[in-house]
């Protein structure tokens, strides 16, 4: 990585729930709010956003893990804010705490960890299942 990444860093990814968002499973919404799935996939995408700049041209980040807690309720229009801290930064680990909010409050926290490799190693552990 390239060299800049600190404790305390933030990232931040803004949505507006939508019905594509809203939870349910194979086609059939359960409840007409922010779903759990959507959470991972925007604490993802902040966490991502940190490490972005810091890449070398030869290095990709993977998911190493997701701890995530949902709260509350975000129902269809909510503005939900997403924010990714740095809290660890081992060898080629970044571990960040996330918060998730929206106009009323707390909805959501947890913590991502991805792990920095090289491309090619990536490509070779696809390629022979080697994991």
């Amino acid at each position: 990585m390239k060299p800049g990444l600190a404790l305390g860093q933030t990232a931040r990814v803004e949505t507006t729930v939508t019905e594509e968002m809203f939870a349910q499973f194979e086609g059939t919404v359960v409840h007409p709010a922010y779903s759990t799935v959507s959470m991972v996939y925007h604490m993802e995408w902040a966490a991502r956003k940190i490490i972005l700049p810091y890449l070398e041209s030869f290095e990709e980040g993977v998911g190493g893990a997701v701890n995530v807690k949902h709260l509350n309720m975000a129902p269809l229009g909510s503005n939900v804010t997403i924010i990714a801290t740095v809290t660890e930064l081992r060898d080629n680990r970044v571990r960040t705490k996330i918060d998730v909010t929206n106009e009323h409050g707390l909805i959501g926290v947890g913590e991502v960890t991805q792990i920095i490799l090289d491309k090619r190693l990536i490509e070779k552990k696809l390629t022979t299942h080697v994991f």
